[in-house]
């Protein structure tokens, strides 16, 4: 169940790709080889209406949450979350070199017995990759 949802201020899109982002967090989150791939969600939401700092309208920013659920040791969240901040990062040096930005990243850990799913995707794909 990794559900990454970015917020980001609506200044951004003159600047950034974000259909180019999501897929970006989606490989790295795959590249860390520790979340199932039927489970990965990333979407993107664009808020028009933010303050940030001193007010100045040209500042933009990218706040990314990661929900997962239990079973992870802190190492290895740590090891993953890592990764795919770097990659995000990198993916953004455009913007940090071109504007004042902010982007932060958190993860949170949901606990199983107040976490309720329903997902055919797994299955669909073990059926997909079985049948070539």
């Amino acid at each position: 169940m990794p559900h990454f949802t970015i917020e980001y201020s609506a200044n951004l899109d003159s600047r950034v790709d974000m259909a180019e982002v999501v897929e970006v967090v989606r490989e790295a989150a795959v590249e860390t080889g520790i979340f199932p791939l039927g489970g990965i969600r990333v979407r993107a939401v664009r808020c028009e209406h933010y303050a940030i700092a001193d007010g100045n309208p040209q500042l933009g920013f990218l706040a990314m949450v990661l929900r997962l659920g239990e079973g992870r040791d802190l190492a290895t969240r740590k090891k993953a979350g890592e990764h795919i901040f770097k990659v995000l990062s990198a993916h953004l040096d455009p913007v940090f070199a071109a504007s004042k930005f902010a982007l932060s990243f958190d993860m949170q850990v949901n606990e199983k017995e107040t976490s309720w799913k329903r997902n055919n995707i797994h299955d669909a794909l073990k059926v997909e990759t079985a049948n070539g």
